[in-house]
Parts: C-alpha cells; sequence; structure tokens
C-alpha cells in the first residue's frame, strides 16, 4: 500500500470519528398533553355538575324529608320508544336498588300525579334530583346495552338522583380525600366541581366513598388526558368513576336516606 493510500484511509477515520462525536443526540422535548373532549353521556347533557336537574329551592339542599318519595314507593313510566331488551335493562336496575332497601318501583297507573317519567331522548343521560310531587324526567340516552347511559350502574346513577342524591365528590369533606385539579379541567366547566356545606347535603355519617356509583371518574371535564380530581389514597383513581353497582356505602346511605327499618 502507497503512502498516500495510507493517508487517505487516515483521514476517512478521522472524519468519521469527528462526524459520531458531533452526532450527540438532541435534548428531548416534554410531551404536550394531548387535547380532550369529554364524551361521557353523564358529564355532556348541560345540566348542573353533567346530569342534575335541579331547582332554585333544591340549590340549598336536599335534606328536607319533602325530597323524598312518600311511604317508600317510586312509581316509574317507561316510554314506548324504548325497546325490550333496553326496558329490561331498566328494571334490572330498579330491581338491584329495590333488593338493597325498603323501597318499592311500580309502574305508573293512569290516574297516577307523580312519577319518573323513563325516556330515551338525544342529549345523554340526565334526571330530576329528589321527589318533585309531578311528573319528572329521567333520561337515558340510547346506547348498545352496557354502553352509555345504559351502563347497570349509570342506570342507578340517575335513579339515585331521582331519589335524592348528589354526586360523591361535591360532599363538605371531599378535600380531606381528593384534590380538585382545576388546572386540567376545560374551561367553563369548573362549576361542575362545586362542593356543598353538610347543612345541605347529608352524608349520613358514612366515609368518603371512591368506589361510590355516584362518584365523577378521575378524568371528568379534563381537557388534557390528566386527572381533575386526584385521590389521596393510591390507587383510589381505580375505583372511582365505576359503573357497575352500588357500593356498600351508596346502600348504607340510601336506607338511612328513607329510615328503612333495616339495612338490607
Amino acid at each position: 500500500m502507497s503512502s498516500m493510500s495510507r493517508f487517505l484511509i487516515i483521514v476517512r477515520l478521522i472524519l468519521l470519528l469527528s462526524l459520531d462525536i458531533g452526532a450527540a443526540p438532541a435534548p428531548a422535548l416534554a410531551p404536550v398533553p394531548a387535547a380532550r373532549t369529554e364524551v361521557d353521556p353523564e358529564l355532556t347533557a348541560g345540566f348542573s355538575e353533567g346530569d342534575m336537574i335541579i331547582s332554585a329551592e333544591q340549590r340549598n339542599g336536599l335534606r328536607s324529608d319533602n325530597y323524598r318519595w312518600p311511604n317508600r314507593t317510586v312509581y316509574y313510566y317507561i316510554n314506548n320508544n324504548i325497546d325490550q331488551p333496553h326496558r329490561e335493562q331498566i328494571l334490572v336496575g330498579l330491581r338491584k336498588i329495590e333488593a338493597s332497601s325498603c323501597l318499592t318501583f311500580q309502574e305508573v297507573t293512569q290516574d297516577q300525579k307523580y312519577y319518573v317519567n323513563i325516556t330515551s331522548e338525544p342529549g345523554g343521560c340526565f334526571t330530576a334530583v329528589g321527589f318533585q310531587n309531578r311528573v319528572q324526567q329521567m333520561n337515558l340516552e340510547s346506547y348498545p346495552l352496557d354502553e352509555g347511559c345504559y351502563r347497570m350502574g349509570t342506570i342507578m346513577h340517575e335513579m339515585l338522583h331521582a331519589l335524592g342524591f348528589y354526586h360523591e365528590q361535591s360532599s363538605a369533606d371531599r378535600d380531606e380525600y381528593v384534590r380538585i385539579a382545576f388546572e386540567n379541567i376545560e374551561e367553563g366547566k369548573e362549576h361542575n366541581f362545586e362542593k356543598f356545606d353538610n347543612d345541605k347535603v347529608d352524608n349520613f355519617d358514612q366515609e368518603y366513598d371512591y368506589g361510590s356509583v355516584l362518584h365523577y371518574s378521575p378524568y371528568g371535564f379534563s381537557k388534557n388526558g390528566e386527572m381533575t380530581i386526584v385521590p389521596f389514597k393510591e390507587g383510589a383513581e381505580k375505583q372511582m368513576g365505576q359503573r357497575l353497582q352500588m357500593s356498600q356505602w351508596d346502600i348504607n346511605k340510601l336506607n338511612m336516606m328513607y329510615k328503612c327499618p333495616q339495612q338490607v
């Protein structure tokens, strides 16, 4: 090999080494949170906290027995445009509440003046809260069974509103158990995270219930996919927002609210 060839090889090696040294990776950029649009039909209806129709009087609280169904009997009417499978799903939800309490659900008769009118209109899931002494609406927008408004827990969630319950995260002691991350909430939706005093909403001496069927998801009204309700208890976010069944604390509160002779 000639001296010129060796010289060219050495030059190439030097150039390759200089390229490797100068090719240090650029520092990684912090990921930008993806924009998120709320799709849960319990939250998109546009009423108080998403799904609660509340009168001006009720904004002062629901502790009064005037908002309890007389004689622990709830009359209901399921509209004819709701097909048989969805009708049966609703009835299973009502029977589950019956089996856990002293309440009775009865299909309305022609002369009944007050009852829950169960509809299936567009616009999400929403309910008039507490006994109204008139015809009051509970809407379950049509979804496939076990989805949207027809999740079993959502049917019970909406009926519990009709029986007089607010959302769990509205309770007076909630700040001891969760942090509301306002920095992650969609602009204009902050009012849905209002907290009520004990003189307005009663928790019936039950501890805060992350697993309540009335609790928001940890991501409710999130604008960026980050939690809007951050639990202080590690792992509790996995329970929050479950829509399978009433928790034991839900059952306890229901029985205490309606003064059931014994907790079933």
